[in-house]
């Protein structure tokens, strides 16, 4: 059974747990915003049910709660930052600044990063774009979970990629995907309820469909979008090396079945050929190609129509990217976060472990 809390009592205790690691109010605040942004929009996968597994990373020595987070190279448009081992939650919005920054003086800016670890929702971090007047866009690459079209080995992420571009009076664009066919976060949701998998999303260690959520846990992999050859999952496969090697290979991260897993109990691959998990950002400046105003007078045009688009039988209406994530947040924001009891039994050992109050 769920238990619903109000966004302020799960931000009070998350910033509290930020502290007890060591991370500074600054940080303390940038993590909490970022990790509870997932809770709000409906991700519950990347939210508070990850906490512990922060936590557990940090004492297992492979988070840095005070990471000294510089720009290695730059150029005025690009900028290759080190996070220090930091934690994503932190890294990520110190990097699409840079980006932000930098488009603000030439128009457009790049930062890929090196050296950090899971940065939870991409799209967030592309959001950072949309009060700016520009387009934001986010990726990262993650643990191997995936296996390639054809393969039974696991060698990229689920690498999801965030597009968030502003309107006027619209409600803004705001992709973001992983580029399987569901994130693990999906399938640990479903471990949690003891419910299947659906077809498609995962595969045995023998490279045949299953329904089984545990599937990873027994030699099995995630499959890329699309699911097999014959429904596209290729363009998965392609799309999630995209992100692999823009975020990691361009950055000096770890790419592919090197990237450092997210369960501190996993031992780190040997022979890593780079520091930490990867991120990639980019920010673009709307006025760099035409005026604001006149580009979101065409978004809204653009997004009402496809909302008023006719609906198919037994469906209300067209949503557009990011429609369902805001709507949520305003219910959640208003009646409170569901959290699943495994989780929140995981949260209260947190409370234990530090002496914080949880409720």
């Amino acid at each position: 059974m769920d238990t619903t809390f109000s966004y302020q009592s799960l931000y009070n205790f998350t910033y509290s747990v930020f502290k007890h690691i060591g991370c500074s109010d600054t940080d303390a605040t940038t993590a909490t915003k970022t990790l509870l942004a997932a809770d709000v929009r409906g991700i519950d996968s990347h939210g508070v049910a990850r906490l512990s597994g922060y936590v557990r990373l940090w004492e297992a020595g492979r988070i840095n709660s005070k990471p000294n987070i510089y720009i290695k190279h730059q150029t005025p448009s690009t900028a290759v930052v080190d996070g220090d081992a930091g934690l994503g939650l932190v890294v990520a919005p110190h990097a699409m600044q840079i980006a932000i920054e930098k488009a603000a003086n030439v128009g457009t800016g790049w930062v890929s990063v090196g050296n950090s670890n899971h940065f939870g929702i991409a799209g967030y971090h592309a959001m950072m774009a949309l009060q700016h007047d520009m387009i934001g866009i986010a990726m990262t690459n993650a643990s191997a979970l995936v296996a390639p079209t054809f393969s039974i080995e696991k060698m990229l992420g689920t690498n999801p990629i965030a597009v968030a571009i502003p309107a006027g009076s619209e409600a803004p664009f705001v992709a973001d995907m992983a580029t399987t066919t569901a994130a693990n976060g999906k399938l640990e949701i479903l471990q949690r309820k003891n419910a299947e998998a659906p077809l498609g999303w995962v595969q045995t260690k023998e490279g045949f469909p299953s329904t089984d959520a545990n599937a990873l846990k027994t030699g099995g992999a995630l499959l890329p979008l699309g699911s097999d050859r014959e429904h596209g999952s290729h363009k998965g496969y392609a799309l999630g090396s995209i992100v692999d090697i823009f975020s990691a290979v361009l950055s000096g991260a770890s790419y592919g079945p090197w990237a450092p897993p997210f369960p501190a109990y996993i031992p780190i691959p040997e022979n890593m050929p780079g520091k930490g998990l990867g991120h990639f950002f980019g920010a673009m400046r709307i006025d760099a190609f035409r005026t604001a105003d006149e580009f979101k007078q065409h978004m809204d045009n653009w997004l009402r129509r496809f909302r008023n688009a006719k609906p198919a039988e037994g469906y209300e209406k067209v949503l557009v990217p990011g429609d369902p994530e805001r709507e949520m947040e305003t219910i959640r924001m208003m009646e409170g976060i569901p959290v699943v009891e495994s989780v929140v039994n995981e949260l209260l050992a947190v409370a234990a472990k530090f002496n914080i109050e949880f409720r």
